[in-house]
């Protein structure tokens, strides 16, 4: 019992646990190892034969690491855009349209972003899930059987945040122009629509590009190499997906697409809205003069 009161974390001074700080964020190269990150029980061996501390419990590094908002254990990704004269013509394009979406909606003018989740796995488990109860979260079993892929085609609409989705056996140009159609068909009231993509090869097919010089109705806008952030469509389908794919099991490809054509309408008319984008031309041109011609991209749209 007196060794681990020894081991509290109140019983350490404030610069061990500042030295402890130090490596969790420095890389385990710097020290001959050859882990990939920290996690509580590597930085328990390497603070010891640091000479940090002469003993110390595992525990007791993961709470100086939690009062110091540490998370060695995690991750995450970002895209690196290149800032140049194509990024800014490109990205200002359809910027312009997100700061103008109402003021376009009120002269008959859509802005509507298409993107596609391609090759969702039509997964069923191979045995019941069970339920959540009483201390104890939902489990699911592991091993599964596959059933084939559905792609996922989605058309937001940047003004009132509804969707129109459906889908297409293959992500090619062929099925991309069809869906293009049924854009046209379901918006047809509209003067002008301005069509949001990112570079995708069914995208910028040189068929695509054909078809939509004989429609100047539509005006096509990409996002820039490495910014397809910039494309509202890929918030929707994060928001989707978390919703109606997340824990879904389908007995079979066609329960899948049954159950994506179930959930669209649903999706409209318990969750659509708008998304509160913030970054604007302004943000864009201070940022690409601050960071110069390389830079991290964010994704500066919340969900609200």
């Amino acid at each position: 019992m007196m060794r681990r009161e020894a081991d509290d974390r109140r019983f350490f001074p404030p610069l061990e646990k500042v030295r402890i700080e130090r490596i969790a964020c420095t890389d385990p190269t710097a020290y001959g190892l050859h882990l990939t990150h920290w996690d509580c029980r590597s930085l328990q061996q390497i603070v010891i034969e640091q000479e940090v501390v002469s003993s110390i419990h595992f525990t007791t590094v993961a709470q100086i690491l939690a009062e110091a908002s540490l998370q060695p254990h995690r991750s995450r990704y970002w895209k690196t855009a290149r800032i140049d004269e194509q990024f800014t013509t490109l990205a200002a394009k359809i910027l312009w349209c997100y700061e103008r979406v109402e003021w376009l909606y009120q002269h008959n003018e859509l802005v509507i972003c298409v993107d596609e989740k391609p090759n969702i796995q039509a997964l069923s488990r191979l045995a019941p899930k069970q339920p959540m109860r009483k201390e104890q979260i939902e489990r699911r079993e592991f091993d599964y059987e596959r059933h084939g892929t559905v792609n996922f085609f989605v058309a937001f609409n940047v003004y009132d945040g509804k969707m129109w989705g459906c889908c297409i056996d293959r992500n090619d140009h062929d099925h991309f122009l069809w869906c293009l159609r049924q854009i046209e068909r379901r918006y047809s009231k509209a003067e002008r629509i301005h069509l949001i993509m990112d570079n995708g090869p069914s995208h910028i097919d040189h068929h695509v590009g054909e078809y939509l010089a004989t429609r100047p109705r539509i005006r096509r806008l990409f996002t820039p190499v490495n910014a397809s952030w910039l494309n509202q469509a890929e918030l929707l389908l994060r928001a989707f997906s978390d919703k109606y794919l997340d824990r879904f099991d389908a007995d079979s490809r066609q329960h899948l697409i049954d159950h994506l054509n179930g959930s669209r309408p649903e999706y409209n008319r318990r969750f659509a809205h708008p998304f509160n984008w913030s970054w604007t031309r302004r943000h864009m041109y201070a940022w690409a003069e601050i960071n110069g011609t390389l830079i991290c991209s964010k994704t500066y749209a919340t969900v609200h």
